[in-house]
């Protein structure tokens, strides 16, 4: 059996982790030098710029951000100095709140967009040939579900394990 240090898993792992951790802190580098955005000012205007109505239950934003409530809290309450994002209480349960995008936030986000395109392109997609985009996207399509769910998988997982082993010890 072939050792972790000298697994091909770990030869893909070490770039990508070490890769993407260095695009991120470029890209969010560049967002803030040339929009004045962090990166995640950026996708909390995309998310909202997308979502019905410019609007989005602060939970699932959380959720779709990967923060935790209280992280996302913050990170509106900074925006909505900036006037990019409202916080708005649901008028039909006290116990939901929304994060609503503004006419300044779609502003900052479309003056930020075409160059902040052009920074991704340059520093990840147009080193790519189209089938390795095409892989890209299937590979991290499939796991952004996989992690997604794996909640539920890892108590289905569970499940069929312990079906298992009672089906064998019958």
């Amino acid at each position: 059996m072939v050792s972790w240090q000298d697994s091909l898993q770990r030869r893909a792992w070490r770039p990508y982790i070490e890769a993407s951790l260095l695009l991120e802190t470029r890209l969010d580098e560049d967002l803030r030098a040339s929009a004045g955005l962090s990166l995640m000012d950026y996708h909390v205007l995309l998310v909202l710029s997308e979502s019905p109505a410019h609007r989005s239950r602060m939970g699932e934003l959380a959720a779709r951000m990967v923060f935790s409530p209280s992280r996302l809290t913050y990170q509106v309450k900074v925006m909505e100095r900036r006037g990019w994002v409202l916080r708005q209480a649901s008028p039909d349960d006290r116990r939901v709140n929304y994060a609503v995008l503004t006419a300044t936030g779609l502003e900052a986000l479309r003056a930020a967009d075409h160059h902040h395109v052009e920074t991704v392109q340059r520093l990840f997609t147009d080193d790519l040939d189209e089938h390795e985009l095409h892989v890209l996207a299937r590979v991290f399509t499939r796991l952004q579900g996989r992690l997604h769910d794996s909640r539920g998988q890892a108590v289905d997982e569970s499940a069929a394990s312990q079906t298992t082993e009672q089906d064998g010890n019958r």
